[in-house]
């Protein structure tokens, strides 16, 4: 009797195993491919409004969030620190998609009147797309007490990545609100979801902007506005010090590429289906042994930090 019960036991938890495999294997086949393919999204950029604002706008990301937009017919707004490269954009992106633009240059780092800048030169603009893009990192991987000018770098990292995306939204939203649709895409990092030791205030930070995006997400649905928080994993960008793409760092216009498709069909996405599969291995090892996945996540930062700083004792 014992043991009949006990295989119905056993054969009940391979079921649910079983099924719960499946759900996930439907799921990501889902999000990364089956949505696209069928045209299951329910969000038409073009018909969000007529402009986008795009932060940390000149480079990576955010410059290719800026061009795509633009190539969709979106008018754009550049918001970034230096006014030349802002013109750069702009120039670029007028001559080669026939929209309008505007720039806003302000230093996210320093808080004092920007906002007031921002809201201002954004009043009475139909926005429909807010991208949170712009944000600082570590400028090599390293210890949390050891880093040099630590005090300096973390004030910053807290104000560009967790004030701007709060103070966007603030600032974008109420018009999103009152015409009852919209799109915001926050840049969160892979960073803020698997162990990411000696980027300890950058990944925290990073963390913010996934549980602000998730919460905005529920409270504002029912006012017509897509919510996504997208986290990226490696891309090819001044930022990551990556010069040249690969299938795991791909161009900016790549990624963003892939990521733009993710509208209305996933809340939260890393954009790009290798960086998925990478958090999905580490999901699986810290699964399987946190310690031995913590510990090979170390080794990889240390190297890197090792490799940095040989590089700028070169250089000095």
């Amino acid at each position: 009797m014992t043991g009949s019960v006990l295989d119905k036991i056993g054969v009940l938890c391979i079921a649910i195993v079983g099924f719960q495999l499946c759900r996930f294997l439907f799921r990501a086949v889902y999000n990364n491919f089956l949505a696209n393919f069928l045209g299951l999204s329910s969000v038409n950029l073009k018909e969000t409004g007529k402009w986008a604002v795009v932060t940390g706008a000149t480079d990576g990301i955010g410059k290719a969030y800026a061009e795509l937009l633009a190539k969709k017919g979106l008018n754009i707004v550049l918001v970034s620190r230096t006014q030349s490269k802002l013109e750069n954009v702009a120039t670029y992106i007028e001559s080669n998609y026939n929209v309008e633009t505007k720039t806003i240059a302000v230093n996210f780092t320093q808080l004092e009147h920007t906002y007031h800048l921002i809201e201002k030169q954004l009043t009475g603009l139909d926005i429909g797309i807010l991208i949170n893009n712009v944000g600082m990192s570590y400028p090599y991987p390293e210890y949390f007490l050891d880093l040099k000018n630590n005090e300096e770098i973390y004030d910053n990292i807290i104000k560009c990545n967790i004030y701007s995306v709060t103070n966007m939204c603030k600032i974008v939203m109420p018009g999103m609100v009152e015409r009852r649709r919209g799109v915001v895409v926050n840049l969160s990092s892979t960073a803020a979801q698997i162990p990411s030791p000696l980027l300890t205030v950058y990944s925290a930070s990073k963390a913010y902007v996934d549980k602000f995006s998730a919460d905005l997400a529920s409270e504002y649905s029912k006012y017509g506005i897509t919510v996504q928080c997208i986290l990226p994993g490696y891309v090819a960008t001044n930022m990551s010090k990556i010069k040249s793409s690969t299938w795991m760092a791909p161009s900016p216009l790549k990624y963003v590429g892939e990521a733009l498709k993710t509208v209305g069909v996933q809340q939260k996405s890393t954009g790009y289906y290798p960086h998925t599969l990478l958090v999905g291995v580490v999901h699986t090892l810290e699964s399987i042994s946190p310690k031995l996945s913590r510990w090979l996540v170390i080794r990889t930062m240390e190297n890197i930090r090792s490799r940095a700083l040989k590089r700028a004792n070169r250089t000095n």
